[in-house]
């Protein structure tokens, strides 16, 4: 059964394009900033920006950035919009019924939603982001009001609160709980709520009491179960006393039938229930995190240990990776193998080794070489110059603008595959936006005497009253706090002065963040206690020299608070491949030690060395040989052949580190009649032949699809210049409009009595002498519609019919009752027609349309709207009856209608 639900679309005077086009170029600077999708690709006119506005993918992205008391203002307003004013009727907009007097001001929206004194400011605040965001606007200003530099500096009236076109489908049919506003409504019950909404002693428990007076068992009880949503109810079975109280609430226009099955909670019945209230309570501010009270100084202490593990983690991946690089996997990223090989090197698991990996990645540390095959390298770089801090902070940074997901690892794609740290199927846009939102929310919990180590729980739940539409995944969050503990931005869970340091918008965060981290770092110490077993313990945080002497002569045992090494012929040999000698070495350890340096060391580091390089080990990339010693003699001693790296073997041999074949062309141009030989000693034929040309090892597929900060330079444009080029193309449209229609008063003016001025001509389908000239430069007839050469319109959307379509319906804007003044009554550009149709659906007016039909022709119906989505517009044919569906990008042009001056005389 069809529901008999009328819709009830209010007409207004005012629309959503004209509120933007005049606002004060300061409010729209403010508008693209606060919602940046709309800036780009650059907006072509206002009214594009309008569409654009209030498009659903950019509605949605808004909501998505929308807190709790925001959804709940824009719940409110939509859900007393309908209220606020009348609904059509059959005779037209505003027939049907006044509506509620008064205007729907902030006051009215603190009210509803349940705000107290006290609270009233924080939603006059949150109504305030909703108009600059454009997802409410005023709909009380003056319709003739410019915008510009100034406009709005004036004193402020109370607004008349209306939501963006398209809001009501991306909120629901039925805001906060209430159902839709229908007629005919109970006597009495709109002065109960208008007396209700207005903040005082009225209430509407009288006027509900005066309408159930003679009710039947049980009315009350059903209509105080649907009060609080959802307003939709099952109609009771025949016979009982329940379905007697639900007729009795229909007739009583308490209950309005949906279908056969269902009945339906109107809204005005609904706000008389609530007192006048859309929500049970104001959701004002953000719930309190909850979790353990940590002191600022156990933070920081656990937040620097943690920095400088992580520093060392990365120099360690470096030189590892600068021994043996690993390969890099066919679709991206670094293999299982080498992930497990990394942890057990690292001394950790596998989740933070791949953090490990990632971090040094962002910070431009590692990165895939681009041979072929491809394998992940230590890059060129300062970072090995920079002291702990700093080091750090240039990691603290990466990680916190980076868009990767490093918490993923692990995990299973949709395909089933196994996501791998480095590969490209890491990136997620949101991610900075959610880590600086959990960030926010600990820098939050912070006080004089303890800073608040809250649950990852906790943290979810306070960023779902900042986004309840976008909630973020609780693994995602759990993922941004082990980050967080892994880099030293957290301390014992909670956040370290380091971390609020790298906070963009704290107010008291530091600018310089690696000098927070040197303030909480511990002292640093250049001794080391040496010991008879070969061991040596440093007391506290090593130097950068010691660490450096250290790292390539000692082995790690045990790190802490004193950090034990080991002295090992392998760990001394390592040191002696690194060009230490002997009696450097044990100068350098005493001169680093209170104490001798022991016995049983010396004796190793000594024995160590007289060993070490007893054999010698090379490489030469060609040889020379001779039967006669005699003719290779002075060879290497030549000035001219010093390129060639000439080393003599023996007597009758010498190598050579260059190819065999420059070696080969060296000794002809000198006069030596040299042979070229294989590996079994026999003379190499030369065969002539096409050389091939050797091609460069392209860049691999992964490290493409990683990119780099320096491959993409964005720009965000600037909303002021973006303003002001707006603003100049509406003055030129403006100028152009009014030239067109003193034109055609012209042209009126001087036509001769029942036909038109030469090179003009009458709109067809109206009567002589009612039509208007459209002017034609060339002063040559004009066809009635532009073609393409077989009698088509040329394709294209929404205004699009071609210059002279579109000259044609400017001309046309007297004959169909609109302003001649009015700056722009065609249509321009395709957004300009969405957002005149959108204006038609929201307010259930009509629209002039010119579409192209079967024939390929232009033909100029009058319809109303029904519906606009998937690119197909469902419209109503008032003088036909009917309803149609035409494609969009089949619609040349959209007029807007209004009374003409015959139909205000009645």
């Amino acid at each position: 059964m069809a529901s008999s639900l009328p819709a009830a679309p209010a007409a207004a005077t005012r629309h959503f394009a004209d509120d933007l086009r005049q606002r004060s170029d300061t409010a729209l600077a403010a508008l693209l900033r606060a919602r940046p999708d709309l800036a780009a690709p650059s907006p072509s006119t206002l009214r594009s920006l309008a569409a654009r506005a209030s498009s659903r993918t950019s509605l949605e992205r808004a909501l998505a950035r929308s807190d709790a008391l925001t959804l709940q203002v824009l719940e409110a307003v939509l859900a007393l919009e309908p209220v606020f004013r009348a609904p059509p009727g059959p005779g037209g907009p505003g027939t049907a019924g006044p509506p509620l007097p008064g205007r729907l001001s902030t006051d009215v929206v603190s009210w509803a939603v349940g705000a107290s004194a006290a609270d009233r400011p924080v939603v006059a605040a949150a109504v305030e982001r909703a108009v600059e965001q454009a997802l409410l606007w005023d709909a009380g200003k003056d319709p003739e009001q410019d915008g510009g530099p100034d406009a709005g500096t004036g004193p402020a009236s109370a607004p008349d609160l209306r939501t963006a076109p398209g809001l009501d489908e991306l909120l629901g049919p039925n805001p906060a709980g209430l159902g839709p506003h229908v007629e005919p409504v109970p006597d009495g019950l709109a002065a109960a709520v208008a007396g209700a909404l207005a903040p005082g002693p009225e209430g509407t428990d009288a006027a509900l009491d005066a309408l159930l007076a003679e009710a039947p068992g049980g009315a009350r009880q059903i209509l105080d179960a649907l009060t609080w949503g959802p307003p939709v109810g099952v109609v009771p079975a025949a016979g009982t006393r329940p379905r007697d109280a639900v007729n009795w609430l229909v007739t009583a226009h308490l209950l309005v039938r949906s279908d056969a099955r269902h009945v339906v909670l109107p809204r005005l019945v609904g706000l008389a229930l609530r007192g006048g209230h859309t929500h049970r309570a104001p959701r004002t501010r953000a719930p309190e995190p909850q979790g353990r009270s940590v002191h600022p100084a156990t933070a920081d202490d656990e937040a620097a240990s943690a920095a400088l593990e992580l520093v060392r983690r990365v120099r360690a991946l470096r030189q590892t990776w600068d021994e043996s690089p690993p390969s890099v996997l066919r679709a991206g990223g670094l293999g299982v193998r080498d992930l497990r090989r990394i942890a057990v090197l690292l001394e950790t698991d596998e989740a933070a080794a791949a953090f490990v990996v990632e971090v040094a990645a962002l910070a431009g540390l590692v990165r895939d070489d681009g041979d072929a095959p491809p394998s992940y390298v230590p890059t060129v770089t300062d970072w090995d110059d920079l002291d702990d801090a700093a080091r750090w902070a240039r990691l603290a940074e990466a990680w916190l603008a980076s868009r990767r997901a490093p918490w993923l690892v692990g995990s299973r794609d949709d395909k089933g595959a196994l996501r791998a740290p480095l590969s490209p199927d890491l990136q997620r846009p949101w991610v900075p936006r959610l880590r600086e939102s959990v960030l926010g929310v600990l820098a939050a919990g912070r006080a004089e005497e303890a800073v608040l180590a809250p649950t990852s729980d906790a943290v979810v739940e306070v960023l779902t009253w900042h986004t309840p539409r976008s909630v973020p995944p609780a693994s995602a969050v759990e993922g941004l706090l082990a980050e967080a503990a892994w880099l030293g931005v957290t301390g014992a869970g909670a956040l370290s002065a380091p971390g609020r340091a790298l906070l963009p918008d704290d107010p008291d965060a530091p600018d310089d963040v690696a000098g927070t981290l040197r303030a909480v770092l511990p002292q640093e110490v250049d001794e080391i206690l040496l010991q008879g077993d070969l061991t040596g313990i440093v007391p506290g945080r090593p130097s950068r020299e010691l660490a450096r002497l250290l790292e390539r002569s000692t082995d790690v045992e045990s790190r802490g608070a004193a950090t034990t090494v080991r002295f090992s012929p392998a760990s001394v040999t390592r040191a002696l491949d690194q060009g230490e000698t002997a009696e450097g070495l044990l100068d350098e350890l005493a001169h680093r030690s209170p104490v001798p340096v022991p016995q049983p060391l010396e004796y190793l580091v000594r024995d160590t060395a007289r060993r070490h390089g007893a054999v010698r080990v090379g490489s030469a990339s060609a040889y020379l040989r001779a039967a006669d010693p005699t003719v290779l003699a002075g060879l290497e001693h030549d000035p001219s052949l010093v390129g060639l790296g000439l080393v003599r073997l023996a007597p009758t041999v010498l190598a050579a580190s260059v190819p065999a074949a420059a070696l080969h062309e060296a000794l002809r141009s000198r006069g030596l009649v040299s042979a070229l030989e294989g590996p079994d000693g026999r003379v190499l034929v030369a065969r002539r032949g096409v050389t091939g040309r050797a091609m460069p090892a392209p860049r691999s597929a992964a490290a493409i699809r990683m990119g780099s900060a320096s491959d993409v330079a964005t720009r965000a444009p600037d909303p002021e210049a973006l303003v002001a080029e707006l603003r100049a193309v509406e003055a030129a449209a403006r100028s152009g409009a009014r030239a067109r229609a003193d034109a055609a008063e012209v042209a009126h003016s001087v036509a001769p009595s029942g036909g038109p001025l030469r090179g003009y001509r009458v709109v067809p389908g109206r009567p002589p002498g009612t039509g208007t000239a459209e002017e034609v430069t060339s002063g040559a007839p004009v066809p009635s519609r532009p073609t393409n050469g077989s009698g088509a319109a040329p394709p294209g959307g929404v205004g699009r019919a071609g210059a002279a379509g579109r000259a044609g319906a400017v001309g046309q804007a007297g004959d169909l009752g609109l302003d001649p003044d009015d700056d722009d009554p065609g249509t321009q550009h395709p957004a300009d027609g969405l957002a005149l149709l959108r204006d038609a659906l929201r307010d259930g007016s009509t629209v002039i349309i010119e579409v192209a039909g079967h024939t390929g022709r232009l033909e100029r119906r009058e319809l109303k709207p029904l519906n606009l989505d998937g690119g197909r517009l469902r419209a109503l044919d008032p003088d036909r009856e009917a309803e149609l569906t035409i494609a969009v990008h089949r619609i040349a042009s959209v007029l807007p209608t209004s009374p003409r001056p015959e139909a205000n005389q009645n």
